[in-house]
């Protein structure tokens, strides 16, 4: 690899023992994907995969516990994923117990070492950071420093900014030395699409579902998309990107999609079109039976597959301000329809913490909380990760959850059904 001046510097030493690891560490990585030196991170704000205090990471917080202890300054400051734990999400003594006292019981150490590192602000916990509301917002063509694959991939394809699928510590050791390596989806040859979409189905596809088709198709790759365009229109305005974000994070965690482009939507294929296409691009069609096929496929991991749901989860990735609202009326809607006052089903809302306290503020907020469902700031994930919720029957309309978790996947409309006591009635 070669490196300036300055970043040889560092590796030798100049600047200290900890960060001359953290340069080695990065040519090392940069190195394994043939990279031929570091690039500036230009980007305001990084962003961190890793919230969560959990004891099996305990070399992880020691090795921060290094960083901090070296005095050197972080470049960035940073937003992080989701928090763990929230006690409005409903638990029993047990997993509070196994929780509390076992897995997450480093939860308040690592919180302080994130403080001291640089957090942006101590409550931008969220797989979400690029809401307004957040402000963590990278601009077209800015190199960053994040791990999350439905952020990264956001990023990527929305904003047009610039990133690698990297892992946790990588992310934070980019925003603290201020370099990444430079390939992959930093470069224009990696940003080329080798995959052409074309999606025709006869009404407007399920994000979570079209993700999830196309994420399993084309695994690490990069698609062009033709024909969404049809359903989303040609302007990235607040329903396109709340699409684009549940969307993505199915094409990242049911493949592993770093960056997506759809005709006449997204910056890049507005900018290029057809160019950004590479020769000998594969194609593959969506219509209406390929979805039903992708979702008939699903596993039931459950230990009685037609268990009655004791959990339901929405939004994952955190909602926004808008899916929040319309989620209200759904289920408003659903509880009408079923004749019921409450939900069937216990059922958690999650946002990002700023999202949570403006929504909180409105006339939706009572609404919501009438119908008996929760709101939360806590990630999914990080609650169903263990045996104790393993065993457990949830339900969600996330396919990233369901990837990751024994969750079960209902759509949209079907998820509606259940927790409102509809499909009962």
């Amino acid at each position: 690899m070669n490196l300036t001046p300055e970043q040889q510097a560092i590796l030798n030493g100049e600047k200290g023992e900890v960060l001359a690891k953290v340069m080695k560490t990065l040519v090392m990585y940069g190195d394994a994907f043939g990279a031929e030196k570091l690039v500036p991170v230009t980007s305001k704000y990084g962003h961190t995969v890793i919230s969560f205090g959990i004891n099996t990471m305990k070399p992880v917080y020691d090795l921060y516990d290094q960083l901090l202890a070296s005095g050197a300054e972080f470049q960035q400051k940073f937003t992080a994923d989701p928090l763990p734990l929230d006690p409005n999400v409903p638990s029993n003594l047990l997993q509070d117990l196994v929780f509390k006292q076992f897995m997450y019981k480093l939860q308040p150490r690592y919180e302080e070492q994130l403080r001291r590192m640089g957090m942006k602000d101590g409550k931008d916990f969220t797989c979400a950071c690029y809401f307004d509301e957040v402000g963590n917002i990278p601009e077209k063509g800015e190199v960053l420093s994040w791990a999350e694959s439905s952020a990264v991939v956001y990023a990527n394809s929305v904003l047009g900014a610039r990133c690698n699928r990297n892992s946790g510590i990588i992310d934070v050791m980019g925003s603290m030395i201020g370099y990444v390596p430079y390939f992959g989806l930093l470069t224009d040859e990696g940003r080329k699409a080798t995959w052409v979409v074309e999606v025709k189905t006869t009404k407007k596809p399920e994000a979570q579902l079209l993700g999830s088709a196309i994420g399993m198709k084309v695994m690490e790759d990069v698609p062009y998309i033709r024909g969404l365009d049809a359903w989303l229109g040609t302007e990235l305005d607040k329903d396109a990107k709340a699409y684009l974000k549940d969307f993505g994070a199915a094409t990242a965690s049911n493949g592993a999609v770093g960056l997506y482009h759809i005709e006449h939507l997204t910056p890049e294929a507005v900018e290029q079109g057809d160019a950004l296409i590479a020769p000998g691009a594969q194609v593959y069609v969506v219509d209406d039976a390929e979805l039903e096929r992708v979702k008939a496929s699903y596993p039931v991991i459950w230990k009685n597959p037609n268990a009655k749901p004791k959990l339901a989860f929405i939004g994952c990735p955190h909602l926004t301000m808008d899916q929040l609202i319309d989620w209200t009326k759904k289920l408003e809607e659903g509880l009408r329809a079923s004749g019921r006052d409450r939900l069937a089903v216990p059922t958690v809302l999650t946002t990002a913490p700023p999202v949570l306290e403006e929504f909180n503020k409105g006339p939706y907020a009572f609404r919501l909380k009438k119908t008996g469902a929760i709101l939360s700031y806590i990630c999914p994930l990080m609650y169903m990760n263990n045996p104790l919720s393993k065993s457990m029957p949830v339900i969600t309309c996330s396919n990233k959850l369901r990837t990751y978790t024994s969750a079960k996947f209902y759509s949209e409309d079907e998820i509606v059904g259940v927790i409102t006591g509809k499909e009962n009635k």
